[in-house]
């Protein structure tokens, strides 16, 4: 018996094969997590320049190796291809359950033009983002209809924060007869901020003065110029994230009661501030009060951000396999733990 059909005799549940769209920092950290897992298989990957897809799982080290000394997965032999359509082309050859969207999202419409591509495609399951901005997770929202006609399973919004602390607000909430207010503040650590170029070009778009129009524009120089400034720190204050909208549609609380904050350190690993969500509310009982959950220190933002979208992924996979379609935020399903 082959290794399928020992697992279909034992009622095991063949795993799900993964799809990783960009292969930057974000990518490659995704890639390592899925690499530990036994009930997700990583087969699939893309970049700008290329893909790789092999039916019977990636060689992960192989994978980043590839990118990191050529530029692209394409480069991946005898796996990868090369191509200036790399989604588009992925999506019509490979037999993958559910994509892992570790794309940035510059502009605002990019990952909604990406999942049009998917329903434009006809493939139909299971697709994951990480992002941040509340007009990007509004445009997806407002495409419920095509993705449910399409036989997709969107899940958006299933990061850190968005993602993680947001499905704590959630739970946090149902202590409360009435919400006041869901402050969510981030520190985050990069030893190198060129593995997260995209990563940091988005949130210096959350800076005053700057836009997602004029932080994807700038150069890698400018960039570098802009941290020699800060010392490599970027501030955050009351940022367009969007918690806030997925808590709103979720009946929890009206975004003006939602902010979100926080330091980014380019040059340290270490964290410059802990982690964390405060829920304030009333209780029935008239009672006033605030809970907090707070991220260990010692977890990365990779971590903190591919755990949880993985683990989305595998709660959208069994929505999808019950015929439930559309698009879900993390504030209205909990993640799945995947072994």
């Amino acid at each position: 018996m082959n290794s399928e059909q020992i697992k279909n005799s034992l009622n095991i549940s063949p795993a799900i094969r993964v799809g990783v769209l960009g292969f930057g920092g974000l990518g490659q950290a995704a890639a390592k997590v899925v690499a530990g897992k036994r009930e997700m298989i990583l087969v699939a990957a893309a970049d700008q320049k290329g893909y790789a897809y092999a039916a019977d799982g990636l060689n992960t080290e192989a994978s980043i190796a590839t990118y990191q000394s050529e530029g692209s997965v394409g480069y991946l032999e005898p796996v990868g291809t090369l191509t200036n359509q790399s989604i588009q082309d992925l999506i019509e050859i490979a037999e993958v359950d559910g994509y892992f969207l570790a794309l940035p999202n510059l502009p605002n419409d990019f990952i909604p033009t990406v999942a049009k591509q998917f329903i434009k495609s006809g493939w139909r399951g299971v697709l994951v983002d990480a992002i941040k901005r509340t007009t990007a997770v509004e445009q997806l929202l407002a495409m419920k209809e095509e993705l449910q006609a399409a036989g997709i399973t969107y899940m958006t919004g299933c990061g850190a924060t968005p993602g993680l602390l947001t499905a704590a607000a959630a739970l946090a909430a149902q202590s409360y007869a009435e919400i006041h207010q869901v402050e969510i503040t981030f520190g985050v650590g990069i030893a190198n901020w060129e593995a997260y170029r995209a990563t940091v070009r988005e949130d210096i778009g959350h800076m005053p003065g700057y836009t997602v129009e004029t932080a994807r524009a700038m150069t890698d120089a400018e960039v570098e110029a802009l941290l020699d400034k800060t010392n490599g720190v970027l501030t955050l204050t009351n940022m367009e994230h969007a918690d806030d909208v997925m808590l709103e549609v979720a009946g929890i609380v009206g975004r003006d009661r939602v902010t979100v904050g926080g330091v980014v350190d380019t040059r340290n690993p270490k964290k410059p501030l802990s982690t964390n969500v405060k829920v304030t509310g009333r209780t029935f009982e008239g009672k006033i009060s605030t809970h907090t959950f707070t991220l260990g220190d010692e977890t990365s933002m990779a971590a903190n951000v591919c755990g949880p979208a993985f683990g989305y992924l595998k709660a959208g996979r069994q929505l999808h396999q019950r015929g439930i379609y559309g698009i879900f935020t993390a504030a209205e399903i909990m993640p799945q733990f995947v072994k």
